[in-house]
């Protein structure tokens, strides 16, 4: 007996995989005018604003409760604040392409999580792919590890690294204590509005009074971009696929975003890319499909 097609979680993860794969892009454009915590507050006080007209509509507006509600703060640190946030701060001296790579061993990370937290049982294959996926970032700084002397680029990467640490952990935390798909808009709201506000702190903190009339037309348009897209449409997917499958599963959808933001960066931001970053792509690519693989079971008749 053939098990139907979810097509709701289809949808949720082609547009996980094509809208976060066009988010490096508006982030590395919006940054290029726009201090980078300014990018990321107003991005989640827009993403904010768009869901609470849609909970006021749909009359779901609500409390959460305190045990939900310190969840969703945890979620927001490790997810927006941090992974996102420090993204954003990443690409105003790193190329967007360079970026989505390094995002992109989220996935090697979180089975390493996985296996340690005991969710996951430990495989030859997993650890097989792990360290294909390495070799990757092997290739990356093979040839650059003077690059690292540079404070920008240094910085960059640095940023990188606790992105992606923040959002390895979120996906780990969030698959762990999953509510239902219903809630998600809820748990979004109380998630952008919480890092809107620290975001903003921080934008103040390190960038001083915003001087909008130095911020570009397409800056502006990008950040728009990002809060509608990249926060709205891309976390509701993102968080909705998790409902359904795996943090693992879900994670493979990286390097679908890395190929995108690759391509788009070399497409219009004319970003180099040499066969050391072909290299690496392909290596850490081949390591999250082969650390993450599975066979589907065959679906018994009842």
């Amino acid at each position: 007996m053939k098990s139907k097609i979810d097509l709701k979680l289809v949808f949720a993860l082609f547009g996980v995989a094509l809208i976060w794969g066009t988010t490096y892009l508006g982030i590395r454009i919006a940054v290029e005018s726009i201090p980078a915590w300014y990018v990321t507050a107003i991005r989640q006080s827009v993403a904010s604003i768009i869901i609470l007209v849609l909970l006021i509509k749909q009359k779901e507006l609500k409390w959460i409760g305190w045990s939900s509600f310190k969840r969703q703060i945890l979620l927001s640190i490790l997810m927006v604040v941090i992974a996102n946030g420090m993204t954003t701060v990443a690409e105003k001296t790193i190329p967007s392409g360079l970026a989505s790579l390094i995002n992109a061993t989220s996935p090697l990370l979180v089975f390493l999580g996985c296996v340690f937290l005991g969710i996951q049982k430990a495989s030859l294959k997993g650890f097989i792919g792990v360290f294909i996926g390495f070799l990757g970032i092997v290739f990356i700084f093979r040839d650059g590890l003077n690059d690292l002397l540079e404070p920008g680029y240094r910085n960059g990467i640095l940023s990188l690294v606790i992105a992606v640490s923040g959002w390895t952990v979120g996906t780990i935390y969030s698959k762990k204590h999953s509510g239902k798909p219903q809630y998600i808009f809820l748990n979004l709201f109380y998630q952008f509005v919480f890092s809107a506000i620290i975001q903003l702190g921080l934008a103040m903190v390190f960038s001083g009074k915003a001087d909008v009339s130095s911020w570009k037309t397409e800056s502006i348009f990008a950040t728009v971009y990002l809060a509608v897209f990249g926060s709205v449409l891309g976390y509701f997917c993102y968080h909705y696929a998790l409902k359904k499958v795996s943090a693992s599963e879900v994670s493979i959808l990286t390097y679908f975003n890395t190929v995108i933001a690759i391509f788009l960066g070399w497409l219009i931001l004319n970003e180099k890319v040499g066969i050391d970053l072909v290299v690496a792509t392909v290596l850490i690519i081949a390591g999250v499909f082969i650390t993450n693989y599975k066979k589907k079971a065959e679906v018994k008749a009842t």
